[in-house]
């Protein structure tokens, strides 16, 4: 496989690590970003891998709460000028609505509103604004209580990061502290129960290659590597985190002391996992000039 530039400032954008350390680890893995990526922590060359693909489109987060269900939606556009226009985000709002009342993204598509289809609506929108746009996806979630927290707000229940909490217990004060937590942390599972074990077993190959190179003794680094990985589990998991409202307790801990058992969580950021096109404005013109 070609080693391009440009596969090489990715890496270099992903990793944090040097031009010639990134050509390297391509060139190593055959240009299979994820192993080189994992072979560049391997040698102390990145610091730790971070989320494939850069927050890049545009649009809005919606949260809707009824009863014991809530509902997250994601509606992206090209430009955050659409974002903010009223029109578009009554939209959103109408398609958040509606995703109360269905199970799934390809229901939420066909079901209607006023007359019409939500993929037509979005259509329609299209059309007139001459932007395009998607319904990117959906979830949801219920418990005792469902609380819902929206970050850098647009609009009502609208924003670039929507979370969802779901309670056993009445507790909505510290459900809307969870809330605030998961916006500000990121945690990528709700418990260890719940991690990806491709992931999992991916940092721990990560960890033994590190702990090896250290030269210590068998029965030394597997005691390395299981206290880096509960470190580790620590870091990505919501119960395992330290607790933004007192970082002396986890935030089991916190919930425990609360009364209430922390169910599960959605969160979702505008444009997290797509990777948008970067233009050349120049470039753009001249191309334009030249027709």
């Amino acid at each position: 496989m070609s080693i391009t530039a440009a596969l090489v400032k990715e890496l270099r954008d992903i990793s944090g690590a040097g031009m010639m350390d990134a050509k390297k680890a391509l060139i190593e893995n055959n240009g299979d970003m994820e192993a080189s990526i994992d072979w560049l922590r391997t040698k102390g060359l990145a610091t730790a891998a971070k989320k494939s693909g850069r927050t890049a489109a545009e649009g809005l987060v919606a949260v809707k709460v009824s009863e014991n269900k809530g509902v997250a939606i994601e509606v992206n556009s090209e430009t955050d000028f659409v974002a903010k226009n009223k029109d578009f985000q009554l939209m959103v709002d109408s398609f958040a609505s509606a995703a109360l009342q269905v199970a799934d993204l390809e229901s939420l598509k066909s079901s209607s509103i006023n007359g019409a289809s939500v993929s037509d609506i979005l259509t329609d929108r299209i059309a007139t604004v001459g932007e395009n746009m998607s319904l990117r996806r959906m979830k949801s979630i219920s418990g005792d209580k469902v609380v819902s927290y929206v970050h850098n707000s647009a609009a009502q229940d609208m924003g670039k990061i929507g979370v969802l909490v779901a309670l056993k217990g009445e507790n909505t004060d510290f459900g809307k502290q969870v809330a605030m937590h998961i916006a500000a942390s990121n945690p990528a599972a709700l418990s260890e129960d719940d991690v990806d074990p491709n992931l999992l077993e991916r940092e721990r190959a990560v960890l033994s290659e590190q702990a090896r190179e250290s030269g210590k003794p068998e029965n030394v680094i597997e005691k390395m590597i299981e206290g880096r990985l509960r470190k580790y589990l620590s870091e990505i998991t919501l119960l395992g985190q330290s607790f933004v409202v007192d970082p002396d307790l986890t935030v089991k801990k916190a919930a425990e002391n609360a009364g209430t058992v922390i169910l599960g969580f959605v969160r979702f950021e505008v444009g997290e996992g797509i990777e948008k096109k970067a233009e050349n404005f120049a470039e753009e013109v001249a191309s334009q000039l030249n027709q």
